[in-house]
């Protein structure tokens, strides 16, 4: 088992982060521009060769070269001697490609259910109130056995627990019609987001991201994010808590390992907690506290380590800070809680220095053997033996088809679940009361059979109103005519 110290760099001597510590998680903190990218390429590449499995968004789409070797030049060679490597070995790291829109990697989806009404309600930017009704229908649908697994199924629900809300009432609580409409609003905007895409069959897997290849090297999961977080950063950094939430739930513990069993990178880490709900924000805590037992190790990257809360921060043992820039008072303020996040050196005026690192220096902390901070130390970070720079979209396309998952998510599956059992429900109910109206009966007063009619129609557009897509919608618009006696 390969159990070497994982080198970042150099200052006087060489600063690495002990494998027995890197679950004890991270922090890469600076300004754009400042070299944090190559940072996380050279740690991601590190976890990768003790067997590490890796997962790293990559959001401005140039972190896919950590898949190939690096190119030879003087200026790795000389940096590679500066920081005491020689040679520097260029190779590449085993890669899996994600992208919810299945354009620059394997599609990811996950269903409905997976997801949960909590992290669901958060995705849609819930308040309290329509969380709660979230949860209930999630518990009806649960009771009923009726699978929720795409959009159309929740859409579905929605409906058919808004037509059902007195007879819910009991055991389940109130229903408020307010509240579906606004989370049936909320789902129009996830849609137009790409929602779609997202929720569906078949669904990843935890095992898919836990992968080492034949050489027994962990394999770097990349998200390609740079569509999601553009469009829809709440999307992204939802789908992010999920992995977080599922590594946590589903792991059993390890103690203290001599190496983490996975890592998770965390791009704009800001984005996790704001708009956050206080109570979700204290249960991200908690699992941030409780999952290094479970041998992950969670690292975010962000500009500024202001951008965490305290009760986050103070659990993050290995830090790298590259530059911050002073321009502003905010931005000043952001310079002195950086330095006193760390261990104080006596050679080091850590604030001044700060704004005066150059790209590609950092101010490094790690823990020791023993688990307490190093002394800060201003560090040159080491060159990467991959790629700095994208792949090229030829490159990208070869290395999806002969991954080990090419072709297991391509294409969508939808089984029967929440919608179809609904529809199929509200197809017989319509039916049978078309039986009933043209089987042969005696007379009956013009009031009466008008007032029927107005029953069967409202019943029948409420039937309607319980499906959002358009097939659902043609279904029920053909029988709709047919009993109203109106042409379609």
């Amino acid at each position: 088992m390969n159990t070497s110290p994982l080198l970042i760099g150099a200052a006087d001597h060489a600063v690495a982060i002990d494998p027995r510590m890197a679950n004890r998680h991270g922090l890469i903190a600076g300004a754009t521009g400042t070299g944090k990218t190559v940072t996380l390429q050279v740690l991601a590449q590190a976890f990768s060769d003790l067997g590490v499995p890796v997962f790293v968004p990559d959001i401005k789409g140039d972190f896919s070269g950590v898949a190939a070797p690096g190119s030879p030049s003087d200026r790795l060679t000389e940096r590679a001697q500066r920081v005491g490597i020689e040679p520097l070995e260029l190779y590449g790291a085993p890669t899996v490609f994600w992208d919810i829109f299945g354009e620059h990697g394997h599609p990811w989806r996950l269903t409905v259910a997976d997801f949960g009404p909590v992290l669901l309600s958060r995705l849609l930017n819930l308040n309290d109130t329509q969380t709660g009704l979230m949860q209930l229908v999630f518990r009806v649908a649960d009771d009923k056995g009726w699978l929720l697994l795409d959009l159309k199924d929740l859409r579905a629900m929605l409906g058919w627990v808004n037509e059902h809300r007195r007879e819910l009432t009991g055991n389940y609580g109130n229903v408020a019609p307010a509240s579906i409409g606004a989370i049936q609003r909320a789902l129009l905007t996830l849609e137009s987001q790409g929602g779609e895409h997202f929720f569906g069959e078949p669904a990843v897997t935890l095992e898919d991201f836990l992968q080492t290849d034949a050489a027994g090297k962990g394999v770097i999961n990349i998200l390609h994010a740079e569509r999601l977080y553009r469009n829809s950063p709440l999307v992204y950094s939802t789908l992010l808590l999920w992995l977080l939430s599922e590594l946590f739930e589903q792991l059993p513990e390890v103690g203290d390992p001599d190496r983490p069993r996975f890592v998770l990178f965390f791009d704009e880490a800001h984005l996790l907690f704001g708009n956050t709900p206080r109570s979700l924000v204290e249960r991200i805590e908690q699992v941030v506290r409780l999952i290094r037992s479970k041998g992950v190790g969670v690292y975010f990257i962000t500009q500024s380590p202001a951008d965490l809360p305290e009760s986050v921060l103070g659990q993050l043992g290995n830090r790298v800070q590259h530059a911050l820039r002073a321009f502003t008072p905010r931005d000043q303020r952001a310079v002195r809680v950086a330095a006193q996040t760390f261990r104080p050196n006596p050679k080091l005026d850590t604030e001044a220095v700060i704004t005066e690192l150059a790209v590609g220096e950092a101010l490094v902390s790690v823990l020791d053997d023993k688990g307490t901070p190093t002394p800060v130390e201003r560090t040159l970070i080491r060159p990467p033996s991959s790629r700095m720079g994208p792949l090229s979209d030829e490159e990208r396309q070869n290395i999806i088809a002969g991954s080990v998952l090419a072709g297991i998510y391509d294409e969508p599956v939808d089984r029967e679940s929440a919608y179809e059992i609904l529809r199929r429900q509200a197809e017989a109910a319509l039916a049978e009361e078309q039986t009933v109206q043209t089987r042969p009966q005696a007379a009956a007063p013009a009031r009466r059979r008008a007032r029927g009619d107005s029953v069967l129609t409202a019943a029948a557009k409420s039937t309607a109103r319980s499906f959002g897509t358009q097939i659902g919608r043609e279904v029920v618009r053909g029988l709709l005519g047919s009993l109203t006696g109106s042409k379609r």
